[in-house]
């Protein structure tokens, strides 16, 4: 069956208000809660890099009992690394993983999400969906990194499990943290309101140097490689349009209160042209068009000694806005006059406000986030816009949403092939605007 495109946030906004008014269930009644009595709630954290390590300790910074007891990652080393951390920082009294609740490799996740209440995912975006719809299958209480996939197929995997975990009653949060901070919050709530009349145009933008390189170590497998410099592959990352950019598109949409209809733009490798670089361009520019006939500009790129920029400008028929992650939120009419300025009060950490949230959620028993369906098509803008630079053409929402190229391997073993290998040379094959395909 095909996906039609709804186009618009307003289901999604509906649910979320009613969601945050707090449905309120009897203590501990929640699916996958910690029973009645036990003294702490139980965490597993499912791929522990640095944003797995992070999001633990953010769990424990909520000031809530909770206890870290089973691990999950496709490596020992980044585990053991991980424990190490956690542990030096929490001590036993928090940190309660013996090496039995240990678990490496690719199906770990299904055996460390058994013992947990609530899970963290917090892998490469590519294993989202699997992980995802595990959890909601185990009917745990879920944290979820963003994006949460790196292809269409992934995506409507997403949507699917985000219904079921609507209809258990499991609290979902993603973390898009901007949803979970003051100035955003405030800004964009203004503009809904019509602070600034109808938006008819907007700027997005997350251009800055680019991130670490991985280099191949002999022994390596290609698909070991492949994990370990997961950034530049898509069937891991989804390129940085969708790993980093997929931020403040989402931003555009909630604005917009819609996703868009078609994206045309332009992308390459300029700069990043290496060996170590797998197959990701290192700029993309995408004109978004929404229903309403709003075009919204999309850049990122990562050029080293360039200028940096991170943030998102809208216009209206009677001002303008401008917003960014260091909690400055503004409006102004075109005269310059101020309609609006966040005064600074409410500059919490949004990545910590997000698991404070949902663990005094879980604490009362409260069905209060459903953050997977607006994650997924936050996601999926992204994912069009890496079609429409990758294809060179204009695509169409209902063409990305509805394509069949699955971008992961056929098998997730260490001796398995990926789809994308390097030639004779070492290089990989990129896209080639007017000529990949990609729906």
């Amino acid at each position: 069956m095909k996906v039609k495109n709804t186009n618009q946030r307003r289901d999604f906004i509906k649910t979320s208000a009613v969601l945050t008014g707090g449905a309120m269930l009897s203590p501990f009644s929640l699916p996958g809660a910690y029973a009645a009595g036990e003294d702490a709630i139980k965490i597993a954290v499912i791929g522990c890099g640095g944003r797995g390590t992070g999001a633990v300790f953010q769990a424990f910074e909520t000031g809530h009992n909770i206890k870290l007891v089973a691990m999950a990652d496709a490596f020992k080393d980044r585990l053991d690394q991980s424990y190490e951390r956690i542990f030096k920082k929490y001590g036993k009294d928090k940190v309660v993983v013996p090496e039995e609740m240990k678990f490496v490799g690719f199906d770990g996740y299904k055996h460390a999400m058994k013992e947990a209440d609530v899970v963290i995912i917090a892998t490469p975006p590519g294993f989202r969906p699997d992980h995802f719809e595990e959890a909601v299958k185990q009917e745990k209480q879920i944290f979820m990194e963003k994006p949460v996939a790196t292809d269409a197929v992934g995506i409507r995997r997403v949507l699917a499990a985000a219904e079921i975990a609507k209809a258990k009653k499991l609290n979902v949060v993603v973390g898009l943290q901007r949803h979970y901070q003051d100035n955003y919050i405030q800004t964009i709530e203004r503009i809904h309101n019509g602070a600034i009349g109808d938006i008819i145009g907007g700027q997005v933008f997350w251009n800055d140097g680019g991130v670490w390189v991985r280099e191949r170590q002999p022994g390596q497998t290609e698909m070991e490689y492949q994990m370990r410099n997961w950034y530049y592959f898509n069937w891991l990352c989804g390129d940085h349009i969708t790993e980093q950019h997929v931020h403040n598109i989402d931003v555009a949409n909630w604005v917009k209160n819609g996703y868009p209809v078609k994206a045309e733009g332009t992308g390459g490798r300029t700069v990043r042209r290496g060996k170590d670089h797998g197959e990701i361009f290192d700029h993309h520019v995408v004109l978004f068009t929404y229903e309403d006939g709003t075009v919204i500009h999309s850049e990122c790129r990562h050029f080293p000694g360039a200028t940096n920029r991170v943030d998102e400008s809208f216009q209206g028929t009677s001002g303008k806005a401008y917003m960014n992650a260091g909690h400055v939120g503004r409006l102004s009419d075109y005269k310059g006059n101020s309609l609006y300025d966040h005064d600074g009060k409410g500059n919490a950490n949004p990545y910590q406000v997000e698991h404070d949230l949902l663990f005094a959620a879980i604490v009362k028993g409260e069905y209060k986030f459903a953050d997977a369906e607006n994650a997924a098509k936050s996601t999926m803008s992204s994912i069009l816009g890496r079609y429409a630079t990758y294809s060179g053409k204009v695509v169409t929402w209902d063409e990305a949403i509805n394509s069949n190229i699955n971008l992961m391997p056929e098998t997730l073993a260490w001796d398995a092939t990926p789809k994308v290998v390097p030639n004779e040379d070492g290089y990989y094959a990129f896209a080639v605007p007017g000529q990949t395909n990609v729906v």
